[in-house]
């Protein structure tokens, strides 16, 4: 029987690494430290890719940050402390463990059970001392990271009883930052935008938005439209700077309904 090529491609991608590592003094050079800012970057190439509906960009920066993967598993093979196939058999087993409802007598019928599941097993896992939360990367963005620490403490039942009730909170904390800005320190007023996005996050997730995707978009459809401004201004020989705010709305309109 023919191999499976996704098996030949992985031996030869391992190959090629063994090269490289061997023989290209930029590779033989790399550490964990040095590729770190790089795997983090590759990451965000395949975020916007996955933006744009990229498919072709999104498989070419999966096979870079693969690339990363087996890299980062050559060094450790290197130092003795694993290798390729122990990164993989690694994940095979965990989520073998968080799938009871494939791999056990679970039973798991929705998503949600599913991933109520998956935290509880998550927690058992791991040191207790780290607690719920413990388990959120310290270096993740921070809206992302409100999202997981949203997500995490939801699983343990503290969470609104009705997702309508979180308006209740925003307007609260919305109320907290205009009192702020009329009275209070700029420290002060910090904690408060910091409170008020808080609770818009934790509203995207019981609503089932990915705030960090929506916010992407709005970026996305504010840089394509401030850019038709400036087209449309210098296509009247002037600049922004040299337009009155009813101007610019007027450009901004144009743009709008050019989209």
């Amino acid at each position: 029987m023919e191999q499976d090529k996704r098996l030949t491609a992985a031996a030869r991608l391992l190959e090629v690494m063994n090269t490289l590592r061997r023989e290209c003094p930029w590779d033989r050079e790399q550490t964990f430290e040095s590729l770190r800012s790089n795997t983090i970057e590759e990451t965000y190439e395949l975020a916007d890719a996955i933006t744009d509906c990229n498919m072709g960009g999104i498989r070419e920066e999966l096979g870079d940050l693969l690339l990363h993967v087996v890299f980062y598993s050559k060094l450790g093979e290197e130092a003795g402390a694993f290798d390729f196939a122990d990164v993989a058999n690694a994940v095979c087993d965990k989520l073998i463990y968080r799938h009871p409802h494939i791999y056990g007598d679970v039973h798991a019928n929705t998503p949600e059970e599913v991933k109520e599941n998956w935290e509880a097993l998550k927690l058992r896992k791991k040191n207790r001392k780290s607690g719920t939360l413990g388990g959120v990367p310290r270096s993740l963005p921070a809206m992302v990271k409100a999202y997981r620490v949203g997500e995490k403490a939801a699983a343990t039942g503290f969470d609104w009883q009705r997702r309508e009730d979180v308006w209740e909170k925003v307007r609260e904390e919305l109320g907290e930052v205009e009192a702020e800005m009329k009275s209070g320190t700029p420290q002060n007023l910090e904690a408060e935008f910091g409170d008020l996005f808080f609770s818009l996050v934790n509203a995207c997730r019981l609503y089932g938005v990915d705030p960090e995707m929506a916010l992407e978009r709005t970026n996305k459809k504010f840089i394509c439209r401030f850019n038709s401004m400036e087209e449309q201004a210098a296509a009247q020989g002037h600049t922004l700077h040299e337009l009155s705010p009813g101007q610019m709305e007027e450009l901004w309109q144009v743009a709008k309904k050019q989209e």
